[in-house]
């Protein structure tokens, strides 16, 4: 990733004084006696390095230590400000082994939380605008006056378009560690990673409608970003964090990107420029009118617009010109009056149903145009994901019909418009009754008014306290236009959460009817699919849809993973996921043992019992039927002392 430069920040009032301690911290080859963390009125802090015959310089203003900065005195410093103390061992004069920091906020509160607490202090950098600047992040359990469960050095810039406008903004975090490269930490049970988003739900006065289909879609199959509820505190003055720097309530969530722990494609090099390496991995999407480069450009008429590629980054002339002329291809192949079943070879037909499923369901205002994400692996298939930006949806938004619950959201168009290729698809009477047993399917379990209905409440339940503190920072409930897009007035958060429930339940209704996806389906003829071109530097995908299987095996069942969702002084949150093995199944148990005492006081998505250290889950009346290798998940909050160890799993089914 290529580093923006850093200004230099301020000095911060400095003391020194005596004082002695064991160490207590270390990072790098320095050891500081106080670990990061909040502070008030002041602190003192002293450095050590166990590389003999070293000096030990350091820095507070934001800049790496040279062999020019001032000598570390052998007493302590006394911080009285928020400081980023960044320190290295010298050897005559030569770096010796690895620099380190030490993060140090000053606050003015105390406040305790029941969602995580993430706070940042960019040094009275003001609010950050579209580039990066430096700042000190730390995560809390509850509390801010507790230690921080992860302290680092990052960078944070503005991000989004229409969200950008608003003074509860969304921002992009990269973590960092002492010598400005990115830093790999887990977050809150999310697989390590440096990159993060903060979207703070502003136009959603539900606070959960990403939330919501982020859910369903990773239990469809949909490649989704994981995401955890916090409360942001973001400091942008000089002097310490105050409780007015409170801004609500926001989802951290990963960043689409290709790495082990997100996409997971094949890496494309630079040196990458010959079939068969040529052909992925790719991430591109739609971004109508804020598409950046690089783009891909169509010819011909009618075409696509505002195609920009993700990764990888950088794309070179060669990858450029392939990825351009593979999707040109598959473009004019679907407006040849003839493309039939042809489509097939090109896409994961799952995958773009199931984005048409939720885009229709949620009737998000930007579907199919903008935020619309594809990616493709080596030598595969045009897959629809990762799902992004779902605020202005379940009838917020008021443009291009996505507040009606009557009427599709592929029919909106622009000018000039992003892609006609959902269109296009819908029209294939095979794709369309495809499309329909999905849902139809999905209507008996995931997407069923029960199922919907606890999800919401699943999801709304934790935020109760923090909704209320969101909304006296934030006291827009009543204000109908939030910028230029138009919102429910109902004078509460709850009520806000059964606006869009009532919504979401009259539109899956309305698609539930004869004249949308209801009334019974045939399965009309096709027509084998052909082979896609082949012409140079096109490869298409080799391997097309087969059909499964029509003998089951002899016997149903399952398995179970669990994760901890979050965890606190005294309590937990996990989650269960169970997943059908190579037959369908119409009903699942999961054996829970604890092995450290922890007890389960409240569960959704799933019947529990308790005897002694086991818990037993049974499925809910919605969920117990799963195709094969499909997945449900329930969730729990319990209480533990001592050591929260994940518990044993057994699956059975019927």
């Amino acid at each position: 990733m290529v580093r923006r430069a850093l200004a230099l920040l301020a000095v911060p009032c400095l003391l020194l004084t005596l004082v002695a301690g064991p160490a207590a911290a270390a990072d790098g080859d320095i050891v500081f006696s106080m670990p990061s963390g909040t502070f008030q009125g002041q602190v003192s802090v002293t450095l050590s390095t166990p590389t003999a015959g070293a000096e030990i310089r350091y820095t507070v203003d934001g800049s790496a230590p040279t062999a020019a900065s001032p000598v570390y005195p052998g007493r302590a410093l006394t911080l009285t400000s928020t400081t980023q103390l960044r320190a290295q061992a010298f050897v005559n004069g030569v770096a010796s082994g690895d620099g380190a920091t030490g993060l140090y906020v000053a606050r003015n509160f105390d406040a305790q939380h029941d969602l995580p607490v993430l706070l940042i202090d960019d040094y009275g950098r003001g609010k950050p605008g579209r580039d990066y600047v430096d700042a000190a992040t730390m995560l809390f359990d509850r509390s801010v006056s507790a230690a921080p469960t992860l302290a680092t050095r990052a960078g944070i810039h503005l991000r989004g378009q229409s969200s950008a406008m608003f003074d509860k903004a969304p921002y992009r975090l990269e973590f960092r560690d002492s010598t400005d490269d990115d830093s790999d930490l887990e977050v809150l049970g999310m697989p390590a990673d440096s990159d993060w988003v903060l979207r703070g739900p502003f136009t959603d006065k539900a606070l959960i409608r990403e939330a919501l289909v982020f859910d369903l879609g990773r239990e469809m199959g949909l490649a989704t970003p994981r995401y955890r509820f916090v409360e942001l505190y973001l400091n942008t003055d000089s002097g310490p964090v105050a409780a007015n720097d409170y801004q609500g309530v926001y989802m951290l969530e990963e960043t689409i990107k290709n790495s082990k722990n997100r996409l997971d494609l094949k890496q494309l090099k630079e040196a990458d420029t010959t079939l068969p390496k040529i052909t992925g991995g790719y991430i591109f999407k739609f971004e109508w009118m804020a598409a950046e480069e690089p783009t891909l450009t169509c010819t011909g008429s009618p075409c696509w617009n505002y195609l920009e590629v993700a990764d990888p980054s950088p794309l070179n002339a060669e990858q450029k010109a392939w990825l351009t002329q593979y999707l040109q291809q598959f473009h004019d192949m679907l407006h040849r009056s003839d493309f039939g079943a042809n489509y097939r070879s090109w896409i994961d037909t799952q995958s773009w149903i199931d984005l048409i499923i939720l885009n229709e369901l949620s009737r998000e205002m930007d579907s199919y145009l903008r935020s619309t994400y594809f990616y493709k692996d080596r030598e595969g298939p045009i897959e629809a994901g990762p799902l992004w930006d779902y605020d202005l949806s379940f009838g917020t938004g008021g443009y291009f019909g996505n507040d009606q619950v009557a009427g599709w959201q592929y029919q909106q168009t622009r000018s000039p418009d992003a892609t006609d290729w959902f269109r296009i698809l819908l029209t294939d009477p095979a794709f369309q009754q495809e499309l329909k047993t999905r849902w139809q399917t999905l209507r008996q379990g995931l997407l069923s008014n029960t199922s919907l209905n606890s999800r919401v409440d699943a999801l709304a339940a934790p935020l109760t306290a923090a909704a209320a503190r969101n909304f006296q920072r934030w006291p827009n409930l009543s204000t109908r236009m939030i910028g230029p897009f138009i919102t429910d007035t109902s004078a509460t958060w709850a009520g806000q959460v059964q606006v869009m429930r009532d919504w979401m339940l009259r539109r899956a209704a309305w698609l539930d009817g004869t004249s949308a996806w209801g009334g019974g389906t045939t399965t009309p003829p096709t027509t084998p699919p052909t082979t896609p071109p082949t012409t140079p530097p096109t490869t298409p995908p080799t391997t097309p849809s087969t059909t499964p299987p029509t003998t089951p095996p002899a016997t149903a069942s399952c398995s179970a993973t669990y994760s901890q969702v979050g965890q606190w002084t005294g309590g937990f949150q996990g989650e269960v996921r169970v997943t059908a093995g190579a037959r369908p199944i119409t009903s699942w148990t999961v054996t829970m043992t604890f092995a450290n005492g922890q007890q389960v006081s409240q569960a959704w998505n799933a019947v529990i019992s308790t005897s002694g250290a086991t818990v037993t889950a049974r499925n809910a009346s919605y969920n117990g039927s799963l195709a094969a290798a499909a997945s449900t998940t329930f969730g729990m909050l319990g209480s533990w002392t001592g050591s929260n160890q994940p518990p044993t799993l057994t699956c059975t089914a019927a």
